[in-house]
């Protein structure tokens, strides 16, 4: 794989989004790096980022409490007002976090005032969560924070381990879920990139 192609990897699969304030926090839930992802989210609430902050994850990896309930117990510690939050404790997986958290936002806030989201995500997969938005949840102004919890610069993803495996297992699944369309390409970004042979 030659340095063009883990360039055109890296602009593909984290793309940057320039971060600006937003009606509701969108916080795709983990079990990697939660405290990485509750001190940023925290520290974007500080600075007015969002209103109220949507928190999306069910009972996962063989844990019984929720990866909401984990998180939003924790950003509660770090002293953001439980009132703001909004948890929905049942989604497995990426459609099922903007389908059901969709849902979940809508028990608590009027969605037709809902015109910009702040995602808040693993920086390995922000291309699918922004894919996923625009196919579940199309019509709202998108910004993101890129949560890197593995210690060095994305740019250098391909030089740990972890970080180049899930950024290419992103990169490589994305084709079949457009195909079967859980996904919709996003406006105004580069298309699936072409590699060099062999790569």
């Amino acid at each position: 794989m030659t340095a063009a192609d883990l360039q055109s990897i890296a602009r593909y699969v984290m793309p940057i989004l320039p971060l600006r304030p937003a009606k509701l926090g969108f916080l795709f839930g983990t079990r990697h790096g939660v405290e990485a992802f509750c001190r940023e989210t925290y520290l974007l609430w500080q600075r007015g980022m969002f209103e109220r902050l949507l928190v999306s994850g069910g009972a996962t990896a063989g844990q019984e409490t929720p990866e909401a309930l984990v998180i939003g117990a924790r950003l509660v510690e770090l002293g953001m007002p439980a009132s703001i939050l909004i948890l929905e404790c049942a989604a497995t997986n990426t459609g099922e976090n903007v389908i059901l958290g969709r849902r979940k936002a809508a028990e608590t806030i009027d969605l037709a005032r809902v015109d910009s989201l702040l995602v808040i995500g693993k920086v390995c997969a922000m291309r699918r969560y922004l894919m996923t938005l625009a196919r579940h949840w199309p019509g709202v102004s998108v910004s993101a924070c890129a949560i890197n919890y593995f210690g060095l610069p994305a740019e250098r993803w391909h030089e740990h381990a972890e970080f180049r495996a899930r950024v290419l297992a992103e990169f490589h699944k994305i084709p079949a879920y457009l195909e079967q369309d859980f996904l919709r390409e996003l406006d105004g970004h580069p298309p699936y990139p072409v590699l060099s042979a062999g790569a």
